[in-house]
């Protein structure tokens, strides 16, 4: 919200997602229907910062990228309105814990305030196993490492690339940046930069681009400030530097009315942990652990681990 009263929409996380897996293709396919995304037909590229100049423009239909509509969580809402599904909002899950005599989970805030007892469990939170869940919540690990032996060993400490997002929002369009999504060469700042309102759905009463840091940009910010959540000072340096970056390209780029800048403390896991499972089970406890650092760190590796973890809980569940 802009201070003289403007909303604004951003997808400030994953700009698009694009997938060659059968299974995540017929879900696409089956989003596409209920209007929940749509394809993303623009051409990109990437900008030499030394040179100022594109290179590597894309060749239409290449790689097809999908969106969703009219934002990226629009998948997540839907899900949420499932038959069968009750959602819970701004609760955090502080202990999980695995109670033999009741066989089933029982389940406490981060408050100590019970959420209720589960036949089974499924985490897609890369820090429920690690002591990074303590660095940056203050609080405990919130489950018992020590009887998850072969799944702890693997989560314990997943190494992960970091990244700040910048959303910016212009009166008029950008017309010197001839692509509406490219990446950076030869910049220690800035990684990629898409025009956000130039997707499917969107609205354009303004012009908003998001811009991602390079990963060891975050990494020194983060060595300097720690895991805590960022101050507004340390955000407001942060957007300046980034839009600074930007400016330099030289593509006559105006000032923005809405400079906003937010971090993904660990934006990309570094790591697959279970590529051939694509998930971590426990059947005996129906403990599941997926995510897309159990097989690739994008979309379509989170959602080929969820369903990868979907199915196994199906199978233990139906026998109950």
């Amino acid at each position: 919200m802009t201070e003289d009263g403007r909303e604004l929409h951003f997808d400030h996380g994953v700009p698009y997602f694009s997938a060659k897996n059968p299974d995540v293709l017929r879900l696409i396919c089956e989003w596409q229907s209920k209007g929940l995304v749509a394809e993303w037909k623009e051409k990109f590229a990437t900008f030499d910062c030394d040179s100022k100049q594109f290179l590597d423009i894309e060749q239409e239909g290449l790689e097809k990228k999908y969106v969703g509509v009219p934002g990226m969580n629009s998948i997540c809402k839907s899900l949420c309105q499932e038959p069968g599904v009750q959602s819970r909002f701004g609760v955090g899950v502080g202990r999980l814990e695995w109670l033999d005599n009741e066989d089933s989970w029982s389940l406490m805030g981060l408050n100590g305030e019970s959420l209720g007892y589960f036949k089974g469990v499924v985490t897609s939170d890369k820090s429920t196993f690690s002591q990074r869940f303590t660095n940056v919540t203050g609080k405990p690990v919130p489950i018992d490492m020590e009887k998850f032996p072969e799944i702890s060993l693997k989560m314990t400490e997943i190494p992960v690339n970091p990244c700040f997002a910048l959303m910016l929002a212009f009166e008029e369009p950008l017309t010197e940046i001839p692509m509406q999504g490219f990446s950076f060469k030869s910049s220690k700042v800035l990684h990629r930069a898409f025009c956000d309102s130039s997707k499917p759905g969107r609205s354009r009463n303004s012009e908003r681009w998001v811009l991602h840091s390079t990963a060891e940009y975050a990494q020194d910010v983060i060595a300097q400030t720690g895991l805590q959540k960022p101050s507004s000072a340390t955000l407001t340096k942060v957007a300046e530097e980034l839009f600074q970056e930007f400016l330099s390209t030289k593509l006559s780029i105006p000032q923005a009315f809405f400079k906003k800048a937010h971090r993904w403390g660990s934006a990309f896991p570094a790591i697959s942990v279970a590529e051939n499972e694509k998930c971590l089970w426990d059947a005996k406890k129906r403990l599941a652990v997926c995510g897309d650092f159990c097989v690739s760190p994008n979309v379509e590796g989170a959602i080929i681990s969820g369903l990868a973890a979907a199915a196994k809980c199906s199978e233990v569940l139906c026998r109950l």
